[in-house]
């Protein structure tokens, strides 16, 4: 047991799962909540996803964070606000209260989410960190559907009010980062990290690549499940079992996703998880049949996994010192898209729901056409195939 609180690789694990738990149950009754207990209108939602966005686009600001505290202690605080944010979510069910909560709730997440990615890049090894990684994803699924599961049961069978089903999950999430600062060794770096923001030409590609994946998953996450809602009538049971089933295939896949990774290289990977992208996309712009479109949407995020493979491409070609500064800068290149793609693409959906997945087949065909330029070892030096080591 001593030895479990002396490995970086258990802790990330802990990190990754802590943060599921609490953020799953935040997220699945969040919609249920504000109806019920705030009369959340449609204006109101929207104001309250925007803001729980805008720390993801502040992401950056981990690098002025850990000019004074290590990240690893910064990644407990993190887990502390996050538990503290979903903890307090029932106990203000006001538009003030939840805007508020949120906030506090979104800093905890996106600032754990980009230390962890940073972490993993720093602590695991290049070759092994694909396969660690994609069991970590698994873990991740399986922390979810237990969560979810844990939420029916208090709900449905014991009828347990939102402010208390919130408050276990926070609470958990909460003393697990307690605990995890007085359980865990407190690692050195490597390698000190940079504590400046500054966007590295060589690192181009990765920018561009991170850029499309933020706006592919803004697509998904907002348009995808309204699609079958919307256009087929699909219920809440359906849709619960939908993601039961993606959670499932995803703890089976993610591993060997992690293994794919590792002996076919990140160049392969990517453009497998693209080209499936266009094929998805397009398929669901013109999609009739209802167990056609199940199908697409349990494919469309299975290929999430492979996302995993422009973390370790971006492992490869990093100068150590600039992985912290990067992840944090790559944090908020994703959740530009989040700013403006949503309201823009929920325009265009009035006009044709069709377009908006046409479009989103244009991002996807872009993301396939760059990888291209993802050499086939890639190292510092050699970021992209435009760069031999003799330039």
């Amino acid at each position: 047991m001593k030895n479990l609180f002396k490995s970086r690789e258990a802790l990330l694990y802990v990190m990754a799962i802590s943060m599921v738990f609490s953020f799953s149950a935040w997220m699945s009754m969040l919609n249920n909540f504000v109806i019920e207990a705030a009369s959340f209108d449609g204006s109101q939602i929207g104001i309250l996803q925007s803001l729980r966005e805008i720390p993801g686009f502040l992401a950056f600001t981990v690098v002025i964070a850990i000019m004074f505290i290590a990240q690893q202690r910064l990644a407990y605080l993190s887990m502390m606000a996050l538990g503290i944010g979903v903890m307090l979510t029932g106990f203000f069910p006001s538009a003030l209260g939840l805007y508020i909560t949120t906030v506090i709730m979104s800093v905890g997440f996106h600032y754990l989410e980009t230390l962890n990615q940073s972490l993993s890049l720093q602590w695991l090894s290049k070759a092994n960190a694909p396969i660690v990684l994609g069991k970590i994803t698994a873990a991740k699924s399986f922390t979810g559907l237990i969560a979810f599961v844990i939420i029916f049961i208090m709900m449905k069978y014991y009828s347990i009010d939102y402010k208390y089903v919130y408050m276990v999950f926070g609470g958990s999430t909460l003393v697990t980062g307690i605990l995890a600062w007085i359980a865990f060794e407190h690692f050195k770096d490597d390698v000190v990290q940079e504590k400046k923001l500054v966007l590295k030409k060589e690192y181009w590609l990765f920018y561009v690549l991170t850029f499309f994946a933020g706006a592919r998953r803004q697509i998904f996450i907002v348009f995808a499940g309204f699609l079958l809602v919307e256009k087929f009538g699909v219920d809440i049971h359906n849709m619960v079992a939908l993601l039961f089933v993606n959670s499932i295939l995803n703890m089976y896949f993610a591993p060997k996703i992690g293994r794919f990774i590792a002996r076919f290289g990140e160049r392969i990977t990517l453009r497998v998880e693209y080209i499936g992208l266009v094929l998805v996309f397009f398929s669901y712009a013109f999609v009739d049949n209802l167990y056609f479109a199940f199908f697409l949407f349990v494919i469309d995020h299975l290929l999430f996994s492979m996302a995993i493979a422009l973390k370790t491409y971006f492992q490869k070609i990093a100068d150590p010192k600039d992985i912290a500064s990067a992840s944090a800068i790559s944090f908020t290149i994703n959740h530009i898209a989040a700013v403006f793609l949503p309201v823009l693409l929920g325009l265009v959906w009035l006009y044709s729901h069709s377009l908006v997945f046409i479009i989103g087949t244009g991002i996807a065909l872009m993301s396939f056409g760059f990888s291209f330029l993802i050499p086939r070892n890639p190292e510092q030096g050699v970021e992209t195939t435009l760069k031999t080591k003799k330039d």
